[in-house]
């Protein structure tokens, strides 16, 4: 019987069962990416829905005021706090009006509260005067400003955003000129706040 056996038949069915197998499996693969793609996409699409109701949840703080800056880093469900706070409360209060947004399963609250220091919150007072009255004022107005002076040990650091070049530049140059500030960074960013 093994004699009438087709041999070149079975070679010819193997290799299409080989070429069907390569098939099924190579749209298996797609079919997986694809779906990892939309969850990367609909991950993508969580964090930054969250992120802009973290944004709106800090600006809605009482006393989140222009000599704090928080800063907002979303890694999947979690988020991650920063920046820099004088009024005590605020960094407590911002990891508690985070913590209960939608999808949010940690904060991490990396907040440093800045020592009380009357030289600092001299160099406060000055620079926050000086900018409104010579400067750009526009950028500090009593609620959400868009500009944040950080002042610790005698160092100013801008944070936010402006509208132009030249005023960065103007409130850097004046941020120079407040007395007894020993160094001056400035990290304005020219353009439109995004939440």
């Amino acid at each position: 019987m093994l004699g009438n056996f087709d041999w070149e038949k079975l070679d010819i069915m193997r290799k299409i069962g080989s070429l069907v197998f390569v098939v099924f499996v190579f749209v298996g693969i797609s079919v997986v990416g694809v779906s990892a793609q939309g969850g990367t996409s609909a991950s993508l699409q969580s964090s930054k829905t969250i992120a802009q109701k973290a944004h709106s949840s800090l600006r809605g703080l009482p006393r989140y005021g222009v000599f704090d800056n928080i800063t907002i880093d979303v890694q999947g469900s979690t988020v991650i706090l920063g920046g820099k706070v004088i009024t005590l409360g605020t960094k407590s209060a911002a990891a508690n009006a985070v913590k209960d947004i939608p999808d949010v399963t940690e904060v991490v609250n990396n907040i440093d509260e800045l020592p009380p220091s009357p030289f600092d919150d001299r160099i406060r007072r000055e620079a926050y005067r000086t900018f409104v009255s010579r400067g750009p004022g526009q950028y500090f107005p009593d609620l959400n400003p868009d500009v944040r002076i950080i002042v610790e040990n005698g160092q100013i650091t801008l944070e936010g955003y402006v509208h132009s070049d030249g005023d960065r530049n103007m409130l850097n140059i004046l941020a120079n000129g407040v007395s007894g500030a020993f160094k001056v960074t400035n990290n304005l960013v020219v353009g439109r706040r995004v939440a």
